[in-house]
């Protein structure tokens, strides 16, 4: 949205193509025109073939001068369409999921689809030097279209610390992430019960929306399975997240792979000690004893010594970490950084 907010201020025309859902009618609100597009989940290469079809009408239809593709479909069918359609397109790998995660015949497939639809992107941006890396090491995509950026980037204004720094009582651990289990979910529940068979009275709160359509999704059932147990309690989905993690003393990630994860730049820029695992993506954004810890990749055991670490660290050493997140935030991770990025990369594409 800040980017948006940035492109409209520059006079550009902005339209927002997405299948339609509940924020659809917030992005006419702040000034898009939009058009809705059906995009399925699944791999299902008949029905992505159609996708491929539609984009390239929407394009033709809408004629932009540039597209800004983001998530595995658009940076892949997008890009094939906008080749098709004579329009410049820049690419945003934001993360890669499970493709990179789980090694199957989907995997296979969808590194073929990288390397074929790859060739068509004007600009590449990638939110971490490991997944840059990796698309170049498989030659997925040329050097010199590629940047990094920070993330998505991090709105300082809207994600602010408290005036002064309070540790509750009970102590509040927080994970904010879809319900997959690629985010490490399965790892946050066993890690908590530890934690709590040691520090009773401890509060672990999950937020984030279950996506059972998901090949790493986790299922209702589960999750229901879990809150029985009196372990997490599940704080369901909210768009005032700022709000939940003013309430937490420790925002928890132990995703097995990220982009630049939004929540940890959330968290961090509202001053709040972090716990993820050292993967890529995580890593850009907690350093090892200056504002958090970093767990071992799909280890609830080593998930729990660290959340227990962090409950015994004093007030003082808390307050530290804290301040450390916001420093990185400003220094590192201002959303005007990744807007400055993306202006420059749009006049180099279109020459306006």
């Amino acid at each position: 949205m800040s980017l948006i907010k940035a492109l409209l201020a520059e006079g550009h025309e902005v339209v927002a193509m997405a299948p339609e859902d509940a924020y659809s009618g917030r992005l006419v609100a702040a000034g898009c025109r939009f058009v809705a597009v059906r995009m399925e989940q699944g791999t299902n290469p008949f029905e992505d073939l159609q996708l491929t079809w539609r984009l390239y009408q929407k394009y033709k239809q809408v004629k932009p001068d540039v597209v800004l593709h983001y998530t595995i479909k658009p940076n892949i069918y997008g890009a094939v369409a906008a080749h098709w359609a004579g329009i410049p397109a820049i690419n945003n790998v934001s993360g890669l999921g499970t493709v990179f995660i789980t090694s199957d015949y989907i995997s296979r497939i969808a590194l073929r689809l990288y390397k074929f639809a790859f060739r068509y992107p004007a600009k590449v941006f990638f939110q971490n030097q490991d997944d840059r890396r990796l698309f170049l090491r498989n030659n997925l995509v040329r050097t010199g279209i590629t940047e990094v950026l920070p993330g998505s980037g991090i709105n300082l204004q809207e994600f602010v610390p408290a005036a002064a720094y309070k540790r509750h009582e009970p102590f509040v651990f927080l994970m904010v992430a879809r319900v997959l289990y690629d985010k490490g979910v399965a790892e946050f529940v066993k890690a908590s019960k530890q934690v709590q068979e040691k520090c009773p009275g401890v509060k672990c709160q999950l937020l984030g929306q279950v996506d059972e359509r998901s090949r790493s999704g986790v299922k209702r059932r589960q999750l229901e399975e879990w809150l029985a147990t009196g372990v997490i309690e599940y704080l369901g989905t909210t768009d005032e997240v700022a709000a939940v993690v003013r309430n937490a003393d420790c925002v928890v990630l132990p995703s097995y792979r990220e982009g630049t994860p939004r929540t940890l730049l959330e968290a961090a820029a509202m001053a709040k000690p972090l716990i993820a695992t050292n993967v890529p993506g995580c890593r850009e954004v907690v350093q090892q004893g200056v504002n958090g810890y970093l767990c071992r990749v799909r280890s609830a055991e080593d998930l729990a010594n660290k959340m227990t670490q962090m409950l015994q660290l004093p007030d003082e050493e808390l307050e530290r970490m804290g301040k450390a997140s916001r420093q990185l935030a400003v220094t590192r991770f201002d959303d005007r950084i990744v807007i400055r990025k993306y202006l420059q990369a749009i006049k180099e594409v279109t020459g306006l």
